[in-house]
């Protein structure tokens, strides 16, 4: 059989990067039960050239990469049947290996400012607003709220103006979601917004209202992944929006995750995080740190 095919693959991050870890790389192609190869350690930082593979029409692999701090993935290749077979893949951080999280201070947000400063009633930060309040959040908190910010801020209504625009005051902030009251205007802009096709209608039963207010409409925005999602309520005279990020599209699909290593999880802020910059070019403002700096050796005089 003709072994004169290579596959030359490029791991890198959701910004172009290339893995600085080793991987284990296993190649299993899909007629031939006996050809399988298995490379482990292989330096990821550059990279990196596998040869003597079958070739078409015997070369169809299915490429597993397992990354110590990323979510392992998997997908398929076609091997040519000469010369090199090239292939750029997008590695998910593994949300349980971020060792900390570079936020930006609150002084240079890029938006929302003037909205925190706005919130002083958030549930268990309540007389905090605007830099005190940004401050005193946890990591997910603070990824969840600087997601939906930059995604809210980049969402714009067929009326004119954006999504930010129409948010009034921060009422309850979880990892995944906020909720804050809104102006009436916007849930009939997201309402016109279906008719050009940058929302549409969802259901939102499994919403749970806040006391006293009646479920309004649920609706997302049209991306492939990372869909905005306005579930609004109405006590007859104020409004509410419970507004998350949804990653039901999957990001299993969006970066060809392995099922199992990601059944059960809960939507995550640092998933949502990598969807938006890869997926929309949507940069939330922060950085997920893998790897602690080690620290520098002391220099001492002879």
């Amino acid at each position: 059989m003709n072994r004169d095919g290579a596959l030359q693959l490029d791991l890198v991050d959701v910004y172009g990067d290339h893995v600085p870890e080793k991987v284990d790389i296993y190649l299993r192609h899909q007629t031939l039960a006996a050809e399988q190869r298995v490379a482990r350690g292989i330096d990821a930082s550059k990279s990196i050239l596998i040869k003597q593979l079958l070739g078409t029409p015997q070369g169809l692999y299915r490429i597993e990469v397992h990354a110590p701090s990323y979510l392992p993935t998997s997908w398929f290749v076609n091997v040519k049947s000469s010369g090199v077979t090239s292939r750029v893949k997008t590695l998910l951080v593994d949300a349980r290996k971020v060792v900390r999280v570079d936020f930006p201070p609150f002084e240079r947000l890029p938006y929302g400012r003037e909205f925190l400063e706005r919130c002083s009633n958030v549930l268990g930060f309540e007389g905090r607003s605007g830099a005190s309040l940004y401050n005193s959040l946890d990591d997910i908190r603070r990824a969840g709220l600087l997601n939906i910010l930059a995604k809210c801020h980049h969402t714009r209504l067929a009326e004119g103006g954006t999504v930010l625009c129409h948010l009034r005051e921060l009422r309850e902030l979880r990892g995944d979601r906020f909720y804050a009251t809104v102006s009436h205007a916007l849930r009939e802009s997201v309402r016109n917004s279906v008719a050009d096709g940058s929302f549409f209608p969802v259901d939102g039963l499994l919403h749970r209202p806040p006391d006293g207010y009646s479920l309004a409409g649920s609706f997302k925005t049209s991306d492939s992944y990372g869909n905005l999602q306005l579930t609004f309520f109405c006590n007859g005279v104020d409004w509410v929006a419970d507004i998350d990020i949804d990653d039901a599209g999957g990001f299993e699909h969006a970066f060809q995750v392995i099922r199992n290593a990601v059944t059960g999880q809960p939507t995550h802020p640092y998933n949502i995080h990598q969807i938006l910059i890869y997926w929309q070019e949507l940069d939330p403002g922060y950085r997920l740190i893998l790897y602690e700096e080690e620290p520098q050796a002391a220099i001492t005089g002879g």
